[in-house]
């Protein structure tokens, strides 16, 4: 049997100063693993660090990471693939034991949850927005993440090949976790160490921007592939509107056989029409997601599973499979 192909991917805007070490971890933690360093309209030289470190550089013009993952999904071939931030904030020792977990258990994907003590590294305000993010992922679709917004995975190829990555920026993360766990994949979770970013780089995450472009993200995503549950809430809703504005008029037709409030009248039966309409959108959407569901299952299903390299070599890490 054919020892797997391994492809390490590092989406980079203007990491200049950190990509260098980190094509060199992880060519150093994964010898026989192809780096590519996929630049976003870097204005240093980050093209020039990363192929002087060993990779393979390449470029994509549309800017967000989104674009870049989806390109990078799209370009690459390989029996599994690592996905890393290129900021120097995540362990390359780690990558073995995410890739062992993914052959020797058959996991689909292997997210590195995120470990630090160092505050400057991962902000308060980005733990809580983290948690109350990914929460809310928990709640709608399965309780199987506790790092949903980490940017250090592992991916199986039936994975990559069946992800339909429609994100733009960082909230592609969100839709790794969501295609995930709406099929039901195989996933797993190991815990890793994070740092600061090196002296003289930059985040280019912008807190409360890129927390609303996730929020309204996930929005999408219930609405896409929970339209019952979407729909049916919007409906309740309406429907208690609706219950709330017609009671008065029926205690005062009650009591004189009258309805003097007509025009509250008709707002509440327009308001519950509208209930109706949105249950009933609810219900049709639900049969069209269940087809692209199993639409995707059948373009997952295509691709070789991870287990056809399950000869590779095991670590002793500790993987929570879920």
């Amino acid at each position: 049997m054919s020892a797997p192909r391994i492809a390490v991917l590092v989406p980079c805007h203007n990491e200049e100063v950190a990509i260098g070490a980190v094509v060199a971890g992880f060519r150093a933690a994964l010898p026989g693993a192809t780096v590519y360093v996929y630049d976003n309209n870097s204005t240093d030289r980050t093209l020039e660090a990363a192929a002087a470190a060993g990779a393979v550089v390449r470029r994509e013009r549309q800017q967000g990471k989104g674009n870049v993952v989806r390109r990078m999904f799209a370009d690459v071939e390989a029996d599994a693939y690592i996905l890393v931030d290129g900021d120097g904030t995540y362990e390359p020792a780690d990558a073995p034991a995410m890739l062992a977990a993914l052959f020797g258990e058959g996991l689909d994907m292997v997210t590195g949850v995120r470990v630090t003590e160092a505050v400057a590294a991962y902000r308060r305000g980005h733990r809580l927005g983290n948690r109350v993010l990914t929460g809310v992922v928990r709640h709608v679709f399965g309780n199987r993440v506790t790092d949903m917004l980490s940017g250090y995975r592992c991916f199986s190829r039936r994975f990559v090949k069946s992800f339909p990555a429609l994100a733009h920026g960082f909230e592609t993360e969100t839709e790794f976790t969501v295609h995930a766990l709406e099929l039901r994949l195989p996933v797993g979770e190991l815990h890793t160490a994070y740092r600061e970013r090196p002296a003289g780089s930059a985040s280019k995450l912008r807190t409360y921007y890129d927390g609303y472009r996730i929020l309204r993200m996930i929005l999408a995503l219930v609405q896409r592939e929970r339209p019952r549950f979407f729909f049916g809430a919007a409906s309740a809703v309406l429907a208690l509107l609706s219950i709330g504005l017609f009671l008065p008029v029926l205690e005062t037709f009650l009591e004189t056989g009258l309805v003097p409030r007509m025009p509250t009248f008709v707002a509440s039966a327009l308001i519950m029409l509208l209930a109706i309409l949105s249950a009933a959108c609810g219900l049709i959407l639900d049969t069209v997601t269940r087809g692209r569901i199993e639409a995707k299952r059948i373009a997952y299903l295509a691709q070789e599973g991870p287990l056809r390299h399950e000869t590779a070599p095991i670590s002793d890490r500790s993987i929570v499979a879920n």
